[in-house]
Protein backbone atom coordinates (compact mmCIF):
# COMPACT_ATOMS: atom_id res chain seq x y z
CA UNK A 1 0.00 0.00 0.00
CA UNK A 2 1.59 3.28 -1.07
CA UNK A 3 1.61 6.29 1.22
CA UNK A 4 -0.07 9.47 0.02
CA UNK A 5 1.89 12.66 0.57
CA UNK A 6 -0.24 15.55 1.79
CA UNK A 7 -0.21 18.66 -0.37
CA UNK A 8 1.53 21.50 1.49
CA UNK A 9 -0.71 24.31 2.73
CA UNK A 10 0.93 26.97 0.56
CA UNK A 11 -1.31 29.73 1.92
CA UNK A 12 -0.26 29.10 5.52
CA UNK A 13 3.38 28.66 4.53
CA UNK A 14 3.32 31.93 2.60
CA UNK A 15 1.84 33.78 5.58
CA UNK A 16 4.66 32.52 7.79
CA UNK A 17 7.24 33.44 5.16
CA UNK A 18 5.78 36.92 4.84
CA UNK A 19 6.10 37.36 8.60
CA UNK A 20 9.68 36.10 8.40
CA UNK A 21 10.74 38.62 5.75
CA UNK A 22 8.91 41.40 7.58
CA UNK A 23 10.89 40.58 10.75
CA UNK A 24 14.09 42.49 11.44
CA UNK A 25 14.84 44.92 8.62
CA UNK A 26 15.95 43.21 5.42
CA UNK A 27 16.76 46.57 3.85
CA UNK A 28 19.86 46.80 6.07
CA UNK A 29 21.23 43.65 4.42
CA UNK A 30 19.59 44.21 1.04
CA UNK A 31 21.31 47.52 0.39
CA UNK A 32 24.70 45.79 0.46
CA UNK A 33 23.62 43.66 -2.53
CA UNK A 34 23.05 46.59 -4.91
CA UNK A 35 25.78 45.54 -7.33
CA UNK A 36 23.86 42.34 -8.10
CA UNK A 37 20.92 44.36 -9.42
CA UNK A 38 23.25 46.41 -11.62
CA UNK A 39 24.86 43.29 -13.05
CA UNK A 40 21.50 41.67 -13.69
CA UNK A 41 20.20 44.64 -15.65
CA UNK A 42 23.26 44.46 -17.86
CA UNK A 43 22.88 40.69 -18.32
CA UNK A 44 19.22 41.21 -19.30
CA UNK A 45 20.33 43.97 -21.70
CA UNK A 46 17.64 46.41 -20.59
CA UNK A 47 16.72 49.23 -22.95
CA UNK A 48 15.58 52.73 -22.07
CA UNK A 49 11.80 52.96 -22.24
CA UNK A 50 11.17 49.25 -21.70
CA UNK A 51 8.42 48.18 -19.31
CA UNK A 52 10.17 46.36 -16.46
CA UNK A 53 8.68 44.50 -13.48
CA UNK A 54 10.74 43.81 -10.35
CA UNK A 55 9.20 40.83 -8.55
CA UNK A 56 9.80 40.22 -4.82
CA UNK A 57 11.83 43.40 -5.09
CA UNK A 58 12.70 43.79 -1.43
CA UNK A 59 14.11 47.26 -0.91
CA UNK A 60 14.57 47.77 -4.64
CA UNK A 61 18.06 46.90 -5.83
CA UNK A 62 17.00 45.72 -9.30
CA UNK A 63 14.27 48.38 -9.30
CA UNK A 64 16.77 51.21 -8.92
CA UNK A 65 19.22 49.66 -11.36
CA UNK A 66 16.51 49.42 -14.04
CA UNK A 67 15.26 52.95 -13.35
CA UNK A 68 18.80 54.29 -13.72
CA UNK A 69 18.67 52.86 -17.24
CA UNK A 70 15.50 54.90 -17.94
CA UNK A 71 13.19 51.90 -17.99
CA UNK A 72 9.53 52.22 -16.95
CA UNK A 73 9.74 50.26 -13.70
CA UNK A 74 7.06 48.70 -11.52
CA UNK A 75 8.44 47.44 -8.20
CA UNK A 76 6.49 44.77 -6.28
CA UNK A 77 6.81 42.86 -3.04
CA UNK A 78 4.39 41.32 -0.55
CA UNK A 79 6.05 43.12 2.37
CA UNK A 80 4.84 46.73 2.35
CA UNK A 81 7.60 47.99 4.64
CA UNK A 82 10.25 46.89 2.12
CA UNK A 83 8.48 48.76 -0.66
CA UNK A 84 8.58 51.83 1.58
CA UNK A 85 12.37 51.52 1.72
CA UNK A 86 12.44 51.27 -2.07
CA UNK A 87 10.27 54.39 -2.37
CA UNK A 88 12.66 56.31 -0.12
CA UNK A 89 15.66 55.27 -2.21
CA UNK A 90 13.95 56.12 -5.50
CA UNK A 91 12.89 59.51 -4.18
CA UNK A 92 16.43 60.26 -3.00
CA UNK A 93 17.74 59.61 -6.51
CA UNK A 94 14.79 61.34 -8.21
CA UNK A 95 13.90 58.15 -10.08
CA UNK A 96 10.39 57.67 -11.46
CA UNK A 97 9.20 54.26 -10.21
CA UNK A 98 5.77 52.76 -9.59
CA UNK A 99 5.44 50.70 -6.40
CA UNK A 100 2.72 48.11 -5.79
CA UNK A 101 2.25 45.45 -3.13
CA UNK A 102 1.84 42.09 -4.87
CA UNK A 103 2.26 38.35 -4.42
CA UNK A 104 4.84 36.79 -6.76
CA UNK A 105 2.55 33.78 -7.19
CA UNK A 106 -0.46 35.91 -8.24
CA UNK A 107 0.82 39.00 -10.03
CA UNK A 108 -1.96 41.56 -10.64
CA UNK A 109 -0.97 42.32 -14.22
CA UNK A 110 -2.31 41.29 -17.61
CA UNK A 111 -0.57 38.76 -19.83
CA UNK A 112 2.40 40.21 -21.71
CA UNK A 113 2.35 43.51 -19.80
CA UNK A 114 6.15 43.81 -19.55
CA UNK A 115 9.20 43.64 -21.77
CA UNK A 116 11.25 42.24 -18.90
CA UNK A 117 10.81 40.91 -15.37
CA UNK A 118 13.58 40.85 -12.76
CA UNK A 119 14.11 39.32 -9.35
CA UNK A 120 17.24 39.37 -7.20
CA UNK A 121 17.18 36.77 -4.42
CA UNK A 122 13.40 37.21 -4.21
CA UNK A 123 11.15 34.96 -6.27
CA UNK A 124 13.38 31.99 -5.40
CA UNK A 125 11.84 31.97 -1.91
CA UNK A 126 8.24 31.47 -3.06
CA UNK A 127 6.77 28.22 -1.66
CA UNK A 128 5.05 27.22 -4.93
CA UNK A 129 7.91 27.37 -7.38
CA UNK A 130 5.97 26.25 -10.44
CA UNK A 131 3.30 28.89 -9.90
CA UNK A 132 5.84 31.67 -9.40
CA UNK A 133 7.75 30.72 -12.55
CA UNK A 134 4.51 30.53 -14.54
CA UNK A 135 3.56 34.03 -13.38
CA UNK A 136 6.91 35.44 -14.49
CA UNK A 137 6.42 33.92 -17.91
CA UNK A 138 2.80 35.04 -18.15
CA UNK A 139 3.38 38.75 -17.53
CA UNK A 140 6.29 39.04 -19.99
CA UNK A 141 5.62 39.45 -23.73
CA UNK A 142 6.85 36.93 -26.27
CA UNK A 143 10.55 37.51 -26.86
CA UNK A 144 10.84 39.34 -23.53
CA UNK A 145 13.36 38.48 -20.83
CA UNK A 146 13.22 37.26 -17.25
CA UNK A 147 16.36 38.13 -15.30
CA UNK A 148 17.05 36.31 -12.04
CA UNK A 149 19.77 36.23 -9.42
CA UNK A 150 19.45 33.09 -7.27
CA UNK A 151 21.72 31.79 -4.52
CA UNK A 152 23.22 28.39 -5.35
CA UNK A 153 23.02 25.38 -3.01
CA UNK A 154 26.79 25.20 -2.58
CA UNK A 155 27.40 28.92 -2.07
CA UNK A 156 27.53 30.62 1.33
CA UNK A 157 23.86 31.63 1.52
CA UNK A 158 22.81 28.19 0.33
CA UNK A 159 24.93 26.69 3.09
CA UNK A 160 23.53 29.22 5.57
CA UNK A 161 19.99 28.00 4.91
CA UNK A 162 21.12 24.39 5.05
CA UNK A 163 22.67 25.06 8.45
CA UNK A 164 19.54 26.79 9.72
CA UNK A 165 17.47 23.87 8.46
CA UNK A 166 19.35 21.47 10.73
CA UNK A 167 18.09 23.43 13.73
CA UNK A 168 14.73 24.73 12.47
CA UNK A 169 13.35 22.28 9.87
CA UNK A 170 11.75 23.87 6.80
CA UNK A 171 8.05 23.28 6.01
CA UNK A 172 7.33 19.72 4.89
CA UNK A 173 6.74 19.24 1.19
CA UNK A 174 8.22 22.58 0.09
CA UNK A 175 11.12 22.44 -2.35
CA UNK A 176 14.37 24.11 -1.35
CA UNK A 177 14.72 27.73 -2.58
CA UNK A 178 18.30 26.91 -3.53
CA UNK A 179 17.02 24.74 -6.39
CA UNK A 180 16.45 28.02 -8.25
CA UNK A 181 20.25 28.26 -8.21
CA UNK A 182 20.63 25.12 -10.35
CA UNK A 183 20.38 24.94 -14.12
CA UNK A 184 18.52 21.63 -13.93
CA UNK A 185 15.65 23.09 -11.92
CA UNK A 186 15.49 26.22 -14.06
CA UNK A 187 15.19 23.99 -17.11
CA UNK A 188 12.13 22.40 -15.49
CA UNK A 189 10.55 25.67 -14.38
CA UNK A 190 11.07 27.40 -17.73
CA UNK A 191 10.72 24.47 -20.09
CA UNK A 192 10.20 25.59 -23.68
CA UNK A 193 12.02 28.89 -23.21
CA UNK A 194 15.70 29.75 -23.69
CA UNK A 195 17.58 29.70 -20.39
CA UNK A 196 21.08 31.19 -20.11
CA UNK A 197 22.83 30.98 -16.77
CA UNK A 198 26.27 31.76 -15.39
CA UNK A 199 27.73 31.45 -11.93
CA UNK A 200 28.70 34.72 -10.26
CA UNK A 201 30.12 35.63 -6.87
CA UNK A 202 29.02 38.32 -4.47
CA UNK A 203 31.46 39.01 -1.63
CA UNK A 204 29.87 39.68 1.74
CA UNK A 205 32.13 42.20 3.45
CA UNK A 206 31.78 42.85 7.19
CA UNK A 207 34.06 44.11 9.91
CA UNK A 208 34.34 40.67 11.52
CA UNK A 209 32.42 37.40 11.94
CA UNK A 210 30.85 38.94 15.03
CA UNK A 211 29.71 41.96 13.04
CA UNK A 212 28.11 39.71 10.39
CA UNK A 213 26.41 37.69 13.10
CA UNK A 214 25.04 40.82 14.78
CA UNK A 215 23.67 42.23 11.51
CA UNK A 216 22.10 39.00 10.27
CA UNK A 217 20.64 37.96 13.61
CA UNK A 218 19.11 41.41 14.08
CA UNK A 219 18.00 42.32 10.55
CA UNK A 220 17.90 39.27 8.23
CA UNK A 221 14.45 37.77 8.67
CA UNK A 222 15.26 34.04 8.27
CA UNK A 223 18.16 34.18 10.75
CA UNK A 224 16.23 36.48 13.11
CA UNK A 225 13.21 34.14 13.19
CA UNK A 226 15.33 31.00 13.49
CA UNK A 227 16.91 32.22 16.71
CA UNK A 228 13.53 33.39 18.02
CA UNK A 229 12.18 29.85 17.56
CA UNK A 230 14.88 28.21 19.70
CA UNK A 231 15.60 28.03 23.40
CA UNK A 232 18.92 29.28 24.79
CA UNK A 233 20.78 25.98 24.44
CA UNK A 234 19.65 25.45 20.87
CA UNK A 235 20.46 29.05 20.02
CA UNK A 236 24.02 28.43 21.21
CA UNK A 237 24.25 25.32 19.02
CA UNK A 238 23.03 27.23 15.96
CA UNK A 239 25.43 30.09 16.67
CA UNK A 240 28.34 27.63 16.92
CA UNK A 241 27.46 26.10 13.56
CA UNK A 242 27.22 29.54 11.93
CA UNK A 243 30.56 30.62 13.41
CA UNK A 244 32.10 27.44 12.00
CA UNK A 245 30.60 28.13 8.56
CA UNK A 246 31.90 31.71 8.60
CA UNK A 247 35.35 30.59 9.67
CA UNK A 248 35.48 27.98 6.92
CA UNK A 249 34.45 30.38 4.14
CA UNK A 250 36.12 33.62 5.27
CA UNK A 251 38.96 34.61 2.93
CA UNK A 252 39.61 37.91 4.73
CA UNK A 253 41.89 36.53 7.43
CA UNK A 254 41.62 37.48 11.10
CA UNK A 255 41.27 41.23 10.58
CA UNK A 256 37.98 41.29 8.69
CA UNK A 257 35.29 39.16 7.03
CA UNK A 258 35.11 38.55 3.29
CA UNK A 259 32.87 35.64 2.37
CA UNK A 260 32.38 34.77 -1.32
CA UNK A 261 28.76 33.81 -1.94
CA UNK A 262 28.01 32.10 -5.22
CA UNK A 263 24.83 32.84 -7.11
CA UNK A 264 23.39 32.00 -10.51
CA UNK A 265 22.73 34.91 -12.85
CA UNK A 266 19.94 33.85 -15.21
CA UNK A 267 18.31 35.29 -18.30
CA UNK A 268 15.24 33.48 -19.62
CA UNK A 269 14.00 34.55 -23.05
CA UNK A 270 10.29 33.83 -23.50
CA UNK A 271 9.44 31.82 -26.57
Amino acid sequence: MSATLATPDFTAIKQRQQATWAAGDYAIVGTTLQIVGERLCEAADLRAGERVLDVAAGNGNATLAAARRFAQVTSTDYVGALLDRGRERAAAERLDVSFQQADAEALPFADGSFDAALSTFGVMFTPNQEKAAAELVRVVRGGGRIGLANWTPDGFIGQLFKTIGKHVPPPAGVKSPALWGTEARLGELFAGHRVEASKQVFNLRYRSPGHWFEVFRTYYGPVHRAFAALDAAKQSALEADLVELLGRMNRGGEGTLIVPSEYLEVVVTKA
